[in-house]
């Protein structure tokens, strides 16, 4: 089953979206499979990474934005390049595990959507697929 939603982002920024992938987890009905979570964006991507101290969100965009500056040697007209770098480093999508009808992540673990090129609307998708009861 494929589920789509939407998103505004205003800033760059990861956007918490676990409830959402949980959401299409349990509209599923599957007790046991997979889900995949994927970003159609070429300046966005997904990430699984910690949820419980918003430091680290803060921390990983200073990380990608020092590792990834805006540089005037690049040659893309939109001027967005290093929106490009980062979407490529994080990648397009995540796979999640599901046992008992919920997704198997850490404890602190949250799944993001993460921008690099705001203002936008945009959109991710998630497939769960799987055994069913088994």
């Amino acid at each position: 089953m494929l589920y789509k939603y939407t998103l505004h982002t205003s800033n760059e920024d990861f956007y918490n979206i676990t409830q959402q992938v949980r959401e299409a987890i349990a509209k599923s009905g599957l007790r046991t499979g997979a889900a995949v979570v994927f970003c159609p964006h070429t300046t966005a991507g997904i990430t699984i990474n910690e949820n419980a101290d918003p430091s680290v969100v803060h921390d990983m965009l200073l990380g990608l934005n020092r590792a990834f500056p805006d540089c005037a040697e690049f040659r893309h007209e939109e001027g967005n390049s290093s929106a490009h770098l980062k979407a490529s480093t994080v990648g397009s999508s995540v796979i999640v595990i599901i046992d008992n009808g919920k997704p198997i992540l850490g404890t602190w673990q949250g799944i993001y959507f993460c921008e690099f090129d705001p203002p936008r609307n945009r959109e991710f998708f998630v497939k769960v697929t799987g055994d069913g009861n088994v």
